[in-house]
């Protein structure tokens, strides 16, 4: 893995914010530039445009977050009204009614036992939460030695510190050495096995907790096989492991459903969901568990020692009752499982080129494998997939109007995560930019 800049500067001219965010905005993943930055201003549906007036279709949703699309004056509205009937209050010793009204409504809608709701302001901090309510829990049950956590390879579950920890990314470990939650990465991302060994070889007496997205998005979007997932749980019971669903790219319609997991039909512990919870008008995360696990709390009304100044924020709350009724009203789940398979066909298209060698993924979330000779299966070097993929491809796409995310992590691979308002249309536009542009790889090695 090389870590490069999460977006692509189409270098704008005389950009006098441009040049301002590239002296003073510390980007999120973001490499230092020589030139300016490009500055969005608006977006209207699934596209967003830049100062100079630049139209690009946001193919990835902003960050798998915009579900049902920019510029929406209902949730401006119900931002500004919460805003000006109660702007802010902790949820601590009381809470605000919005906070109140989502968690009561998340729970319902969560699949068993999971009746309890943590909100926080994104995706990074529900995994911190879910991590700090494992530990906490298996305390108070008098198994303290229960502290690390299986996860897959190339997997990424946030950027806080026990987020990165607890990711299977390499390059992280080795820049914020020494970690915190100690965990151990399988290499196979869908080997129920591997996670059994895992567990066995740590010790299952060390082991609190399994994180697994339902759907891997870092690298290729395979889907599990049948009875993966039901083996996970298994293996997690036998061992007294909590199994942690990583639902936050994948909920609020990404695949269909409301919860990842509800896609593929498994039973977790906790849930951890943010980004597409508020489409991004707000930001929100949460932290969702099983009754289980609070009750060792209950009867000596123990703490749980963890909080946020900002959790259960009455606006970012009240966006996403909001957002929800429009997931449903406008019955956005359904259309995402009805168009499924038409964004597939319409990406299988490109596997005439000769740099595409796998389109995988379900709902609207979709990696293309690039490969650097197909018929020999020739990979690009991991220098070439920094200097063409991750920085001049994904400037290039830019520039011609698409906005995508690149990865070369375990091979390099282009994300698509449309918003799901999108339809026929929006699909052709995306695989016509990406047949344009694709085929120069190989003229520029």
């Amino acid at each position: 893995m090389t870590l490069t800049s999460e977006s692509t500067t189409a270098q704008p001219a005389d950009s006098r914010l441009g040049l301002a965010a590239r002296d003073h905005l510390m980007r999120g993943y973001g490499e230092p530039t020589d030139g300016p930055v490009s500055i969005m201003t608006r977006g209207e549906g699934p596209y967003v445009w830049d100062e100079q007036g630049r139209r690009y279709l946001d193919a990835v949703a902003g960050a798998f977050v915009v579900q049902v699309g920019y510029g929406r004056p209902d949730l401006a509205a119900t931002a500004a009204r919460q805003a000006a009937e109660l702007a802010y209050f902790p949820a601590m010793e009381h809470a605000p009614r919005p906070a109140v009204e989502l968690a009561e409504r998340l729970a319902a809608a969560a699949p068993g036992d999971l009746n309890r709701v943590f909100f926080t302001c994104g995706g990074s901090e529900a995994v911190d939460s879910a991590w700090k309510l494992a530990r906490q829990y298996f305390a108070l049950t008098g198994r303290t030695g229960k502290h690390k956590v299986i996860s897959r390879e190339w997997s990424f579950h946030g950027s806080t510190y026990a987020a990165v920890a607890m990711g299977g990314f390499a390059l992280l470990h080795q820049i914020f050495e020494p970690r915190g939650p100690v965990s151990r990465n399988v290499a196979d991302p869908y080997d129920a096995e591997e996670i059994r060994a895992a567990i066995e070889q740590e010790g299952p007496e060390s082991v609190a907790a399994v994180i697994l997205e339902p759907l891997p998005h870092p690298s290729a979007c395979v889907v599990p096989p049948a009875g993966y997932f039901a083996r996970v749980r298994e293996i997690c019971d036998q061992y007294d492991v909590l199994l942690i669903s990583d639902d936050i790219v994948d909920s609020f319609g990404r695949l269909g459903h409301l919860f990842g997991c509800d896609r593929f039909g498994f039973q977790p512990d906790i849930i951890c969901c943010a980004k597409g919870i508020t489409s991004g008008y707000a930001p929100l995360g949460a932290t969702i568990a099983s009754d289980r696990l609070l009750e060792p709390f209950l009867p000596e009304h123990v703490m749980f020692a963890h909080g946020y100044t900002f959790s259960g924020h009455p606006v970012s709350t009240s966006v996403a009752m909001a957002n929800m009724d429009i997931l449903e009203q406008e019955r956005v789940y359904e259309h995402v499982l009805r168009k499924e398979a038409v964004l597939r066909n319409t990406l299988e298209g490109l596997r005439n080129l000769p740099v595409v060698n796998d389109v995988q993924g379900a709902g609207f979330l979709f990696s293309l494998e690039l490969i650097k000779d197909k018929a020999t299966q020739e990979p690009f070097s991991p220098e070439e997939c920094e200097q063409l993929i991750d920085r001049r491809l994904r400037r290039e796409l830019f520039e011609a109007g698409l906005h995508i995310r690149c990865g070369d992590h375990d091979k390099p691979y282009i994300h698509l995560a449309p918003p799901l308002i999108c339809d026929q249309p929006e699909f052709d536009e995306l695989a016509e930019v990406l047949r344009s542009v694709l085929p120069r790889l190989s003229a520029w090695i």
